[in-house]
Protein backbone atom coordinates (compact mmCIF):
# COMPACT_ATOMS: atom_id res chain seq x y z
CA UNK A 1 0.00 0.00 0.00
CA UNK A 2 3.18 2.46 0.75
CA UNK A 3 4.59 2.08 -2.81
CA UNK A 4 1.01 1.74 -4.37
CA UNK A 5 1.04 6.07 -2.97
CA UNK A 6 4.60 6.42 -3.69
CA UNK A 7 3.72 5.68 -7.29
CA UNK A 8 0.91 8.09 -7.06
CA UNK A 9 2.57 10.52 -6.21
CA UNK A 10 5.49 10.09 -8.24
CA UNK A 11 3.49 9.91 -10.95
CA UNK A 12 1.35 12.61 -10.60
CA UNK A 13 4.38 15.28 -10.11
CA UNK A 14 5.70 13.80 -12.93
CA UNK A 15 2.51 14.74 -15.16
CA UNK A 16 2.63 17.84 -13.54
CA UNK A 17 6.10 18.59 -14.63
CA UNK A 18 5.85 17.22 -17.84
CA UNK A 19 2.42 19.35 -18.50
CA UNK A 20 4.59 22.45 -17.72
CA UNK A 21 7.22 21.69 -20.34
CA UNK A 22 4.80 20.63 -22.87
CA UNK A 23 2.65 23.70 -22.04
CA UNK A 24 5.79 26.09 -22.29
CA UNK A 25 6.46 24.46 -25.70
CA UNK A 26 3.17 25.15 -27.21
CA UNK A 27 2.90 29.22 -25.92
CA UNK A 28 6.27 29.26 -27.30
CA UNK A 29 4.66 28.17 -30.90
CA UNK A 30 1.59 30.67 -29.89
CA UNK A 31 -1.15 28.00 -30.01
CA UNK A 32 -4.14 29.30 -28.41
CA UNK A 33 -5.32 27.90 -25.13
CA UNK A 34 -6.79 24.94 -25.89
CA UNK A 35 -3.72 23.76 -27.96
CA UNK A 36 -2.15 24.30 -24.89
CA UNK A 37 -4.23 22.41 -22.51
CA UNK A 38 -4.11 19.66 -25.29
CA UNK A 39 -0.05 19.62 -25.62
CA UNK A 40 0.11 19.87 -21.98
CA UNK A 41 -2.10 17.00 -21.32
CA UNK A 42 -0.54 14.87 -24.07
CA UNK A 43 3.51 15.13 -23.33
CA UNK A 44 1.95 14.62 -19.17
CA UNK A 45 0.49 11.49 -20.04
CA UNK A 46 1.51 9.84 -23.38
CA UNK A 47 4.58 7.83 -21.38
CA UNK A 48 2.27 6.78 -18.51
CA UNK A 49 -0.61 5.38 -21.35
CA UNK A 50 2.26 3.46 -23.34
CA UNK A 51 3.84 2.06 -19.61
CA UNK A 52 0.33 1.05 -18.61
CA UNK A 53 -1.04 -0.55 -22.09
CA UNK A 54 2.83 -2.23 -22.32
CA UNK A 55 2.46 -3.96 -18.63
CA UNK A 56 -1.38 -4.49 -18.98
CA UNK A 57 -2.55 -2.17 -16.03
CA UNK A 58 -6.16 -1.26 -18.24
CA UNK A 59 -7.40 1.23 -18.08
CA UNK A 60 -4.52 3.71 -18.17
CA UNK A 61 -3.86 5.50 -14.94
CA UNK A 62 -4.67 8.77 -16.99
CA UNK A 63 -8.08 7.89 -18.06
CA UNK A 64 -9.21 6.53 -14.82
CA UNK A 65 -7.99 8.76 -12.23
CA UNK A 66 -9.14 12.44 -12.64
CA UNK A 67 -6.15 13.97 -11.13
CA UNK A 68 -4.02 12.92 -13.52
CA UNK A 69 -6.14 15.12 -16.02
CA UNK A 70 -6.40 17.49 -13.41
CA UNK A 71 -2.70 18.19 -12.66
CA UNK A 72 -1.92 18.05 -16.08
CA UNK A 73 -4.86 20.95 -16.56
CA UNK A 74 -3.63 22.92 -13.79
CA UNK A 75 0.06 22.79 -15.49
CA UNK A 76 -1.01 23.88 -18.56
CA UNK A 77 -3.49 26.77 -17.20
CA UNK A 78 -0.54 27.90 -14.87
CA UNK A 79 2.05 28.41 -17.81
CA UNK A 80 -0.34 30.00 -20.02
CA UNK A 81 -1.23 32.64 -17.81
CA UNK A 82 2.22 33.05 -16.30
CA UNK A 83 3.80 32.36 -19.06
CA UNK A 84 6.45 35.38 -18.96
CA UNK A 85 7.74 34.54 -15.10
CA UNK A 86 8.04 31.14 -16.72
CA UNK A 87 10.36 32.31 -19.09
CA UNK A 88 12.62 34.19 -16.99
CA UNK A 89 13.92 30.84 -15.95
CA UNK A 90 16.96 29.86 -17.86
CA UNK A 91 16.08 27.41 -20.48
CA UNK A 92 12.39 26.28 -18.83
CA UNK A 93 11.15 23.88 -21.06
CA UNK A 94 14.66 21.71 -20.70
CA UNK A 95 14.27 21.67 -17.00
CA UNK A 96 10.95 20.70 -16.89
CA UNK A 97 11.60 17.93 -19.00
CA UNK A 98 14.65 16.68 -17.62
CA UNK A 99 12.69 16.86 -14.21
CA UNK A 100 9.08 14.80 -16.04
CA UNK A 101 12.38 12.71 -17.32
CA UNK A 102 13.58 11.26 -14.57
CA UNK A 103 10.24 11.09 -12.48
CA UNK A 104 8.63 9.18 -15.08
CA UNK A 105 11.48 7.12 -15.47
CA UNK A 106 11.38 6.04 -12.00
CA UNK A 107 7.89 5.47 -11.34
CA UNK A 108 7.56 3.63 -14.58
CA UNK A 109 10.43 0.90 -13.49
CA UNK A 110 8.28 0.56 -10.22
CA UNK A 111 4.95 -0.08 -11.96
CA UNK A 112 6.74 -2.54 -13.94
CA UNK A 113 8.33 -4.02 -10.96
CA UNK A 114 4.88 -3.94 -8.99
CA UNK A 115 3.52 -5.78 -12.03
CA UNK A 116 5.96 -8.44 -11.91
CA UNK A 117 7.85 -7.41 -14.83
CA UNK A 118 11.55 -8.96 -14.67
CA UNK A 119 14.63 -6.46 -13.86
CA UNK A 120 15.50 -5.95 -17.64
CA UNK A 121 11.74 -5.48 -18.56
CA UNK A 122 11.37 -3.42 -16.29
CA UNK A 123 13.93 -0.98 -16.65
CA UNK A 124 13.14 -1.06 -20.49
CA UNK A 125 9.58 -0.17 -19.74
CA UNK A 126 10.86 3.13 -17.40
CA UNK A 127 13.13 4.21 -20.09
CA UNK A 128 9.85 4.30 -22.49
CA UNK A 129 7.62 5.80 -19.47
CA UNK A 130 10.46 8.68 -19.44
CA UNK A 131 11.24 9.44 -23.06
CA UNK A 132 7.12 9.22 -24.50
CA UNK A 133 6.03 12.29 -23.65
CA UNK A 134 8.68 14.30 -25.08
CA UNK A 135 8.69 12.40 -28.26
CA UNK A 136 4.99 13.02 -28.05
CA UNK A 137 5.29 16.87 -27.76
CA UNK A 138 8.14 17.12 -30.32
CA UNK A 139 5.47 15.06 -32.95
CA UNK A 140 2.45 17.43 -32.27
CA UNK A 141 4.89 20.29 -33.05
CA UNK A 142 6.71 18.75 -36.04
CA UNK A 143 9.96 18.53 -34.62
CA UNK A 144 12.12 15.38 -35.12
CA UNK A 145 11.74 13.62 -31.27
CA UNK A 146 15.30 15.01 -29.02
CA UNK A 147 15.21 11.08 -28.49
CA UNK A 148 15.65 10.63 -31.60
CA UNK A 149 18.84 12.66 -31.92
CA UNK A 150 22.39 12.61 -30.77
CA UNK A 151 21.11 14.21 -26.69
CA UNK A 152 21.70 12.25 -23.60
CA UNK A 153 17.91 11.70 -23.27
CA UNK A 154 16.88 7.74 -23.36
CA UNK A 155 20.04 6.92 -21.97
CA UNK A 156 20.15 9.34 -19.19
CA UNK A 157 15.87 7.80 -18.12
CA UNK A 158 17.54 4.16 -18.44
CA UNK A 159 20.21 5.14 -15.90
CA UNK A 160 17.60 5.65 -13.48
CA UNK A 161 15.69 3.04 -14.20
CA UNK A 162 18.43 0.77 -13.64
CA UNK A 163 19.04 2.54 -10.11
CA UNK A 164 15.23 1.63 -9.38
CA UNK A 165 15.72 -2.15 -10.43
CA UNK A 166 19.12 -2.45 -8.64
CA UNK A 167 17.92 -0.90 -5.14
CA UNK A 168 14.72 -3.40 -6.05
CA UNK A 169 17.21 -6.10 -6.05
CA UNK A 170 18.73 -5.02 -3.12
CA UNK A 171 15.77 -4.43 -1.08
CA UNK A 172 16.34 -0.84 -0.47
CA UNK A 173 13.35 1.30 0.23
CA UNK A 174 10.73 2.60 -2.67
CA UNK A 175 11.19 6.42 -1.66
CA UNK A 176 15.28 5.95 -1.21
CA UNK A 177 15.73 4.28 -4.56
CA UNK A 178 13.40 6.95 -6.10
CA UNK A 179 15.31 9.36 -5.31
CA UNK A 180 18.84 8.33 -6.64
CA UNK A 181 17.50 6.98 -9.98
CA UNK A 182 15.59 10.57 -10.19
CA UNK A 183 18.68 12.19 -9.26
CA UNK A 184 21.07 10.18 -11.23
CA UNK A 185 18.91 11.22 -14.61
CA UNK A 186 18.50 14.37 -13.98
CA UNK A 187 21.78 15.25 -13.28
CA UNK A 188 22.92 13.33 -17.05
CA UNK A 189 20.30 15.42 -18.73
CA UNK A 190 21.39 18.38 -17.07
CA UNK A 191 25.02 18.11 -17.26
CA UNK A 192 24.80 16.89 -20.95
CA UNK A 193 23.27 20.41 -22.17
CA UNK A 194 25.52 22.49 -19.95
CA UNK A 195 28.81 20.24 -21.50
CA UNK A 196 27.39 19.82 -25.18
CA UNK A 197 27.67 15.96 -24.48
CA UNK A 198 26.13 13.68 -27.40
CA UNK A 199 25.85 10.54 -28.68
CA UNK A 200 27.27 10.00 -32.11
CA UNK A 201 24.98 10.46 -34.98
CA UNK A 202 24.73 9.25 -38.38
CA UNK A 203 26.21 12.40 -39.70
CA UNK A 204 29.25 12.45 -37.67
CA UNK A 205 29.56 8.61 -38.53
CA UNK A 206 29.38 9.55 -41.93
CA UNK A 207 31.62 12.37 -42.25
CA UNK A 208 34.76 12.10 -43.50
CA UNK A 209 37.62 11.84 -41.13
CA UNK A 210 39.78 14.17 -42.72
CA UNK A 211 37.00 16.86 -41.99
Amino acid sequence: MHNARVLLVLDLIGVFVFALAGATAAVRQRLDLFGVLVLSFATASAGGILRDLLIGAVPPAAFADWRYVAAATLAGLITFIWHPRIERMRNPVRVFDAAGLALFAVAGTQKALAFGLPPVMAALIGMITGIGGGVMRDLLLSRVPVVFQSDIYALAALGGALVVVLGDWLQWPAVPAAIAGAVLCFSLRILSMWFNWHLPSARDAGRPSGD
